[in-house]
Order: structure tokens, then sequence, then C-alpha cells
């Protein structure tokens, strides 16, 4: 089969290996799409995997073509998205059903090799169904739209929160996506690209900040009578935002911290302030997995997919071949590429056969 194999830091080449043979508790899939992760960027770019040389790529759908001997819930012909992480089952948190916090799992793309390739062998506890209609390239998105509602979750988000969603990559639109999927009346968008914040728009977003242009906590504040949003979701990673999500927040608000900045946070007076006098609770989110395994996370994910509830081609900016792995990530080294969510075919342009 063909592969994009990682080989060094920047060094990535589309070559030829041997396909994958599924063991007894793992299904083969012909990867019909693949799309480049936000996390994809710096492990590939900057610090590098876990192990070398390996085929990148977590967010996939496909079609099984293959079963192994104990497979039981799959069919040669069957559509599946896979979440990503293969869990230990047998750590304190495992038990308990939080996937997300295992101690010692593994992970395609990153541990073990994953779809940037022609087919994959995937064990059939990580498998997730996808509708007949829904396009292979929606199914590859599961994964963010899940981290997106792993978010929600983790804040007890729901119809009734006014919601500001800090960062537009491919989570923070899937968020602004659910916030309308929930009913709320009040979303805001805020990032520093205008071309995003038209995305949002389009997602749902009932009003949207260019914090490059303006200040969002003044406009937050000047909109909601000075009340604050009641939940704020931090997907940039950004201390600046980490910082203005704080301040943009109302009394018994959230925030959540979901975007990886790599940097230390310093809160400034006024925002140490506002944790406490406003009783404001700060939360992590880190990835979308719980029970029973992959989670209601991406079982949800799925369900708005199938009843076009989410429209995951407002984020899908570019759908290439394979064979363009390499050149794309050299732009994206250069900063010469303006993009969304990047969607590669394997095995052809074909999204529903």
């Amino acid at each position: 089969m063909k592969a994009i194999q990682m080989t060094a830091i920047k060094e990535l080449n589309y070559v030829e290996v041997a396909t994958p043979e599924p063991k007894e508790d793992e299904v083969l899939l012909e990867i019909k799409a693949v799309g480049i992760c936000g996390s994809d960027i710096p492990r590939i770019l900057k610090s590098g995997p876990h192990t070398l040389p390996i085929i990148p790529g977590h967010e996939f759908a496909g079609k099984v073509v293959g079963t192994g001997r104990k497979v039981k819930n799959w069919e040669i012909g069957d559509k599946a998205s896979a979440a990503p992480m293969i869990p230990c089952f047998e750590c304190e948190w495992c038990k308990k059903g939080i996937y997300s916090l295992c101690e010692d799992y593994q992970y395609y793309g990153s541990r073990n090799d994953g779809a940037f390739a022609q087919y994959l062998a995937v064990k059939e506890t990580c498998l997730l169904p996808i509708g007949k209609d829904t396009p292979y390239a929606w199914g590859a998105t599961i994964d963010p739209a899940a981290n997106a509602i792993h978010a929600y979750l983790r804040a007890n988000g729901n119809g009734n929160d006014t919601v500001c969603v800090f960062g537009l990559g491919a989570i923070g639109l899937f968020a602004i996506q659910y916030a309308k999927v929930l009913g709320c009346k009040k979303i805001v968008a805020v990032d520093i690209d205008d071309g995003k914040l038209e995305t949002a728009k389009a997602c749902g977003a009932t009003m949207t900040v260019n914090s490059l242009k303006e200040d969002p906590v003044k406009k937050i504040l000047d909109d909601t009578d000075h009340r604050g949003v009641t939940l704020s979701l931090e997907m940039s990673g950004a201390p600046i935002c980490q910082h203005q999500a704080i301040l943009s927040t109302g009394r018994m608000g959230r925030v959540v911290y979901l975007g990886i900045s790599h940097a230390p946070l310093h809160l400034s007076e006024k925002a140490v302030d506002q944790i406490e006098r406003y009783q404001l609770s700060i939360i992590g989110s880190w990835n979308s997995f719980s029970a029973p395994y992959p989670g209601k996370e991406w079982t949800e994910a799925a369900k708005r997919m199938d009843e076009k509830k989410f429209d995951p081609d407002l984020l899908i900016s570019h759908r290439l071949g394979l064979e363009e792995c390499p050149d794309i990530f050299r732009q994206i080294d250069e900063k010469k590429l303006v993009y969304n969510k990047i969607m590669f075919f394997p095995n052809g342009m074909n999204e529903l056969k």
C-alpha cells in the first residue's frame, strides 16, 4: 500500500509499505479520508512523535475490508470512524470509565502507525459506525467534534448558556455548531482571522470579534449589559485568550481550557479577583473519551452528523490526494498556506463508497 512515513522531524515521504494484517481483535479499514489535526503540525514539524519511523494520522474514517477472527460486530463493507486512543482498560482511570486519563495507552498516528495510508488495522473497540449517507470526510472529523462536545460535558453546558468560543480551529468551530444544536441564543466567536470568523457565522455564531482589531472583553461585556457570558471555551491555547476568557465570564460562570499553549499563564490581579468574587469554575478538558468506549462524545458527534446538524463541509478547506501530504506540511512550515481542516483521500475522492 501507499503511505506517508515520517522518519525524522520534518521528514515525510510518500512510500510503499506492506499492507497490515488485522489481528484477531482488529478490522482492516480501507482509509477513505484522513485529516490533519492541529496536534499533527507541531508533532511533525517540531517535537516529533513517540516513535520513529511512523505513519502519522489519527482523524480518519474508512470501509471495513477485513476482520480478525474474534471480531463480532463488523462486516465487510461497513462504514466506520475510529477513536485513535487504545486504552489499557486496566488502570484506575480506565476502570472508572474516564479513558481520556488512561495511564498506559497507545495512540494511532503518534505511538502506533496511523492513517496517512491506504489501509490501517484498527481495534474493534475503537470503531464507531457512520451513516450510509454520511461522507467519509465527515466521519474523519468526528474526532475534533467529539473534543468540542467533551468540553461542554466537562462544564455541564446546556441551551441556557451564553457561550463564547476563543479560537476557531476545527474544535472551536464545532463548539460553535454544538452551541447552536443545544439551542444557545448568544454564541460569540473570537479569533484573529476574518475568514474563520465568517465561517463561525455560518456555523451559528451570533457575534464575532477579531481580537486584533477590537478588545473582546469590552465587546462581550458591552453586548451582555456587563453580565459576561456564562460559559467561555478557550480553544486557542494563547495565554492572552486564556486570560480574556476569565474576564469575559460572569458570576458563577465556567471557563474551560482545552487549547494547548506550551506557555506559562500569568493572571492579572483583576482576573484572580474575578475568579474569586464571581466564583468562577476553571475547568480543564482533555481528549474526548468516556464509557462505554469511545464514549458519548463520539456517539453524539456521529449522531449530529448523520442528522446533518453538524456540517463539517464548513470547516474543510482542502481536499487532496495523500501524495500531496509532504508538500502540504512544507507549506505549513513555511507559513505559505491558509487553511482550516485539510483532508486527504488515500484511495480516491469518492466520499460515500
